[in-house]
């Protein structure tokens, strides 16, 4: 076989539409766009939310509050849900999210403090509440900040 001999399979392929050449081929004339109107026009096209003049749908409802993109989104875990690991464990971001506590780690891990903690662990994560972490040095365990 050589590199003439290839063609697509047959039915895949699909000659592209000729349109304005003729009135035999059956898109002459107007070619497809109708009589006059802005959408018949060279360059034609309308920016997204045109509504012919009348007031946009995003101009028309209320804007309400105010949204930071510069926040960071943390997940968060109660110090509660630390129980799920053994005495003695080294709590990481990546054991949260294998033990099925952490979803998703988002811009980081934050510990919050509501529950009880009865187990010595060392628990690295990116923020603690301060509740959380007397809880946690309070059962003799560790809060590391990465």
């Amino acid at each position: 076989m050589k590199l003439h001999d290839l063609s697509p399979a047959a039915g895949s392929t699909k000659a592209r539409k000729r349109i304005g050449r003729g009135p035999a081929s059956g898109q002459g004339k107007t070619a497809g766009k109708g009589h006059k109107g802005q959408k018949a026009r060279a360059g034609r096209g309308m920016r997204a939310g045109f509504e012919g003049g009348q007031m946009p749908l995003q101009r028309r409802i209320p804007k309400r509050g105010f949204n930071n993109i510069f926040a960071t989104e943390m997940a968060i875990v109660n110090v509660s849900a630390l129980d799920a690991f053994e005495d003695g464990a080294t709590v990481t971001v990546e054991a949260l999210v294998e033990k099925g506590i952490v979803k998703k780690t988002m811009d980081g891990v934050k510990i919050l403090g509501q529950g009880e903690i009865s187990k010595k662990l060392t628990v690295q994560a990116n923020a603690f509440s301060d509740s959380a972490k007397s809880k946690i040095e309070a059962a003799g365990g560790k809060a590391e900040v990465i």
